[in-house]
């Protein structure tokens, strides 16, 4: 069975509330016109960024839905790409692509078995879709390697480069002697330190504490200007009230999901832009919270409702699950109602599909409970199938040894003895069930053949019961003369009338030849039914009282009479497999068009004169078996 989920992305994280900014010395100034950067709290932008990328990652496609032709495609098209950071998704793609090859080698086992194989002899064909899907993922699979180890070393060596900067930044900070003069350079390795921006994750709160510390140590021992400070405090007060408004613009967005991401990008701004005056900096940094809260709202409350959405999904994928769960297969007695009940399996996991996911924590063991009971199902059929394919072995066997048993007959002396003895092996032949499909024929033509040869020596021994036959042959063949001799196109109640008067002096002739036998009953019943057909007499009334002469013509030969038995059943069963295949394919046929309307009427027809049928074979078997 196939697989039916992704995985759920995790639930993204909610922006937490940043520190407002420490104050800044009132005695430090400067001469320089730069604005220098002066070290705040902590802000939230590194603890809140994983989760905003978690939250606009964009919905994989449903790969469970493609084809294996699809899936090779879309795993050659993330290699072409280049995105090597597309592993869960190539993870999904590969668990899709498996499914279906599971399938399909489970429909090769049943295949090979309902052929008649033994299952531990069997062995799968080779694939080369599979093939050309493993070479491609283990191509992904050694580029992303060569791509983490990369990147891993470029992460490690611009963490050697900020640490570096970090120790230059500590030297001119604690030398109060030259702060003054080292403003420029202390500038300029702030910006080179913000200018790197990958490093290793672990290492990136530690080091931004650092850097801050050192700024911190710089700006305090630093004598700045007031005029200059004033005016940086005036550029940074600009500067934050724009971000302000740029956050409050973000309350129209309609995707939640690109309003929180757009605010981190602000936050990042925020905290790279220098101080406020003391007595603005709580109330500005209040502003800007607030306006944060509203979207982190939004953004909270759009995966309440995604909860909510999964909570449905597993709702109705537990009733799925129990719903399988609930087939009793004890009671299942045969091919057909197995086979229903496969449909019935399909039909649920179809309807598995239709629904999406479901939480995080529930979605893995509901599949698992899901597989589980279709794997118990189809398990369940499968040794249905092989104990009924045992049991067609033990049929064919016990009717091996009948055949045997007739044709060793032959070395009797006494051909009638022996003929009484075949027609005991003949009733319990009949009392043998069913072969494999494959033997059916064959076997029953050995038996036959073994059986017949009795009975036609039997016949060579009584002369006169053969001119006897000759006569009786001459005499039907009489009849057919004086039958195609009727009118095609006369009075129909006369014309009918003298046929049925002949009918009845066919029915008062005794045996043919065997050899003869179908061969003038087949003219005999052909010009009946010209005739019958000729004065528009029904169908299904002709073919009854043809059928009824013919049994009337057998009464008495049991072996005839059961071979014609055993070939209405068949039609029988022939007829209903018939019907049930044309109502599986009338579903998939658009009853929207006129040219899906017009063939399911027509197919609707059709079982219905295949329905018709099976009622004629139904009243000629009781026929059959009322003599």
């Amino acid at each position: 069975m196939n697989d039916f989920e992704k995985a759920v992305p995790e639930q993204e994280a909610v922006v937490p509330t940043p520190a407002p900014e420490e104050a800044v010395s009132e005695e430090t100034r400067v001469s320089q016109e730069e604005t220098p950067v002066c070290a705040e709290g902590e802000s939230p932008a590194l603890e809140i960024a994983e989760a905003a990328d978690k939250a606009d990652e964009p919905r994989q496609p449903n790969y469970f839905a493609m084809s294996k032709e699809e899936l090779l495609g879309a795993l050659r098209e993330i290699l072409e790409s280049g995105n090597m950071e597309a592993h869960k998704e190539v993870a999904t793609v590969k668990q899709a692509f498996f499914n279906i090859r599971n399938k399909e080698t489970l429909e090769e086992v049943n295949a090979y078995m309902e052929a008649g194989n033994a299952p531990e002899s069997f062995s799968s064909a080779p694939d080369e879709a599979e093939a050309e899907f493993k070479k491609l993922y283990s191509e992904f699979k050694e580029k992303r390697a060569q791509y983490m180890a990369a990147d891993e070393a470029r992460r490690q060596e611009n963490l050697g480069k900020k640490l570096a900067i970090l120790e230059e930044l500590r030297r001119i900070s604690e030398d109060i002697d030259t702060v003054n003069v080292k403003f420029s350079d202390f500038q300029q390795l702030q910006q080179d330190f913000k200018a790197i921006k990958d490093i290793p994750a672990q290492a990136e709160t530690e080091t931004w504490k650092e850097f801050q510390a050192a700024s911190e140590k710089f700006y305090d021992h630093l004598k700045m200007n007031k005029e200059l400070r004033d005016l940086d405090f005036k550029k940074n007060l600009e500067a934050k009230r724009s971000l302000i408004e740029e956050a409050k613009k973000l309350e129209t967005m309609s995707d939640p999901v690109a309003a929180f991401r757009k605010l981190q990008t602000l936050h990042d701004e925020w905290r790279n832009i220098g101080p406020v005056a003391k007595d603005l900096r709580e109330g500005i940094w209040d502003e800007f919270k607030e306006a944060s809260t509203v979207i982190n709202r939004r953004h909270q409350d759009y995966f309440e409702q995604r909860k909510a959405s999964e909570l449905e999904n597993e709702q109705a994928k537990t009733a799925l699950c129990e719903e399988v769960e609930a087939i009793d297969m004890s009671a299942l007695k045969s091919f057909h109602a197995w086979n229903d009940a496969t449909d019935k399996v399909i039909g649920i996991q179809k309807r598995w599909k239709e629904f999406g996911f479901a939480s995080k924590k529930a979605n893995a063991a509901l599949y698992t409970r899901f597989r589980k009971a279709c794997d118990e199902f189809f398990e369940g059929k499968t040794a249905y199938f092989q104990k009924t394919k045992d049991e067609f072995a033990s049929n064919l066997a016990q009717k091996t040894e009948l055949c045997e048993k007739a044709e060793a007959l032959k070395e009797l002396g006494d051909i009638n003895k022996a003929a009484e003895e075949v027609v005991k092996l003949q009733a319990a032949w009949k009392k043998i069930g069913a072969v494999p499909r494959k033997q059916s024929d064959a076997i029953w033509q050995r038996f036959q053949t073994a059986c017949n040869y009795f009975f036609d020596e039997r016949k060579k021994q009584s002369s006169a019961r053969r001119q006897e036959e000759n006569a009786n042959l001459e005499a039907k063949r009489a009849v057919i003369a004086k039958l195609k001799e009727l009118p095609l196109d006369g009075d129909r109640r006369e014309v009918i009338g003298k046929v049925k008067e002949l009918q009845a002096e066919w029915q008062k002739i005794g045996f043919v030849p065997f050899k003869q036998k179908d061969k003038v009953y087949a003219d005999y019943r052909e010009i009946c039914d010209t005739l019958y057909n000729s004065y528009e007499a029904k169908e299904t009334k002709a073919r009854m009282n043809s059928f009824q002469d013919r049994v009337s013509e057998l009464k008495g030969d049991s072996r005839q009479l059961g071979k014609e038995r055993d070939r209405l059943v068949r039609a029988y069963e022939a007829r209903r497999n018939e019907i049930k295949t044309i109502e599986n394919n009338m579903g998939f046929f658009n009853v929207k068009s006129s040219a899906g309307n017009s063939m399911l009427r027509e197919m609707e027809n059709k079982v219905n004169r295949l329905k018709e049928d099976m009622r004629q074979i139904e009243e000629k078997i009781a026929i059959l078996d009322a003599q």
